[in-house]
């Protein structure tokens, strides 16, 4: 499972005009499950984003998370994050869990960021979706269950 971290100000995901999702400060958090995920690269990816440190204490050193500065988590499902673009101009997508395989993958994550006493919101699954963020920072944190990075 791959997911992309960013430290916001604030965050809002729109489907067909209308807000699904939306949070002030915290993360907005980008998530692709790939061929292959468990249960397990889920719970790593949850322990990780709760536990994450790059809110600045008094001594302006990223030494605090989310939930210690009370903000929120917006996850939001992207597949794209598995694309394999070394091998000529159109990316593969091969990697990528099947939605079927996905999206209960996705959902636990999301069960096991609130477990931590995280308020959470989401995108909507397998559908076109707009996101706004305002990136506080800016803060950017790459995940991977696998450690490939």
């Amino acid at each position: 499972m791959r997911c992309v971290v960013q430290r916001v100000s604030r965050a809002k995901v729109t489907v067909a005009g209308e807000i699904v999702g939306e949070i002030g400060m915290g993360y907005m958090v980008l998530v692709g499950a790939e061929e292959g995920d468990t249960e397990a690269d889920a719970a790593y990816c949850a322990d990780k984003i709760a536990g994450l440190r790059v809110f600045e204490d008094a001594q302006e050193k990223m030494n605090l998370s989310v939930a210690d500065v009370g903000g929120s988590v917006l996850l939001v499902s992207q597949f794209t994050l598995l694309a394999d673009a070394r091998h000529g101009r159109r990316p593969s997508f091969i990697r990528a869990a099947r939605p079927e395989a996905a999206e209960p993958l996705f959902e636990l994550l999301v069960s096991k960021v609130a477990d931590h006493g995280i308020l959470t919101a989401t995108g909507r699954f397998r559908t076109h979706m707009e996101v706004e963020l305002v990136n506080d920072g800016p803060v950017t944190i790459l995940l991977d269950s696998k450690k490939v990075f």
